[in-house]
């Protein structure tokens, strides 16, 4: 079975379908595989913070509705440390907002827009390829048994991390830059009414934890832990002692409410950064490109603006049969993708124990700590990041 596209996206996650939903608004077609099914594309629990910048995007494509409604709009995050806290106002500082709604929700959106369109998603497909990635892309696979092919102009490769596009980059034209971190988050989703109304990151001498949300219900909570850890050792009772006790505040009156635990997980913390971000016509975008640690909240909005970028690059290509945006696109996602990357790295130093940090360097970071949390300057800098830099 042979098909025909402009643009053939592979991977079904947040960048593949916002960019398709993209392309369809500018009149240029495309087609999106997905390995996996739509059941456990639209259930698979991840990142849960929107920017400003993203939430205008989703809204100028028609595509925030439900987000509007459901949203948790929050104008700032408390952080603690010796036992208080301290609230970093955004609104006030920078007179943005972030919004919580959970990365599956985004997913959800986005698939009932790309049918709602009549565009092409299959999913569980297998054995995808791509070839002819210097001069006419062709993306193979398998459906149901059957072999299949779509002859593409160019191929936008936003299948993740552990996907196969990075991997077709050609050897020696991309250098992958890396740091593993010395430690891993335990996550947990429990059916329980969260503690606070806005995002709380504490810092404690047994190890980082932040209270988060996915509703007024539902508590997305992290603790620190070793990334040898395996989830065997980490019981219920364990779990909500170390919340109670790194989330404590010294002046006391803060409680975290305690309920089933419906999904867990560790999470190592890596960053990764994959330059250049393009070959020929295969295009990178999201955590194909780059990885950030969860801490700055950046993962999803990343690709969100990298998938931006590549449809203004594609619709400026349709529009004048010119190069000049698409050959750029790598440049222009980077000079981002690296600020993101600094800021990602900054919020999980300072906010982390390290294993191996003497007594200075403990140290040294509660003094860190205070100074952002007495400075306006500091606040500006750490709020100006989080609620999302703009858009070039």
């Amino acid at each position: 079975m042979r098909q025909r596209t402009q643009v053939g996206i592979v991977g079904a996650g947040p960048a593949g379908l916002f960019l398709a939903c993209l392309l369809h608004r500018a009149g240029i077609d495309s087609v999106v595989l997905e390995s996996r099914s739509r059941d456990y594309v639209e259930g698979r629990i991840r990142a849960g913070v929107l920017e400003q910048g993203t939430v205008d995007l989703l809204k100028e494509a028609g595509l925030g509705k439900r987000l509007e409604r459901e949203g948790l709009r929050h104008a700032g995050i408390e952080i603690r440390f010796a036992g208080r806290g301290h609230r970093i106002d955004f609104e006030a500082l920078t007179g943005k907002a972030i919004t919580v709604y959970g990365q599956h929700e985004v997913v959800k959106d986005l698939i009932a827009a790309r049918l709602a369109d009549g565009g092409a998603i299959h999913f569980e497909v297998s054995d995808v390829a791509l070839e002819g990635i210097a001069g006419k892309p062709v993306l193979r696979y398998s459906k149901a048994g059957e072999a299949r092919e779509i002859a593409c102009d160019f191929i936008a490769g936003c299948d993740g991390s552990h996907g196969i596009c990075r991997g077709m980059m050609p050897g020696g034209q991309v250098t992958l830059y890396e740091r593993l971190y010395p430690f891993a988050w335990l996550g947990i989703l429990a059916e329980a009414a969260p503690a606070s109304e806005e995002l709380v990151y504490a810092h404690h001498e047994s190890g980082f934890a932040l209270l988060s949300m996915r509703s007024p219900t539902l508590s997305r909570l992290y603790v620190q832990c070793d990334p040898a850890d395996e989830l065997s050792q980490w019981p219920d009772g364990r779990i909500w002692g170390e919340l109670h006790r790194r989330l404590a505040l010294a002046a006391g009156g803060f409680r975290i409410a305690e309920g089933p635990i419906l999904q867990r997980g560790i999470t190592p913390m890596r960053s990764l950064v994959a330059e250049p971000m393009q070959a020929g016509r295969l295009f990178l975008a999201g955590d194909a490109a780059h990885i950030v640690p969860p801490t700055g909240a950046k993962g999803m909005n990343l690709a969100m603006a990298d998938v931006h970028y590549l449809s203004e690059a594609l619709a400026a290509h349709y529009r004048t049969d010119a190069m000049t945006e698409l050959e750029a696109y790598s440049t222009r996602c980077l000079r981002r993708v690296w600020k993101v990357q600094r800021f990602s790295w900054w919020m999980t130093t300072m906010l982390h124990r390290h294993p191996a940090d003497s007594p200075f360097d403990r140290r040294r970071q509660l003094a860190e700590l205070d100074y952002v949390a007495g400075s306006e300057a500091a606040m500006r800098s750490l709020a100006e990041n989080y609620v999302g830099l703009p858009l070039d």
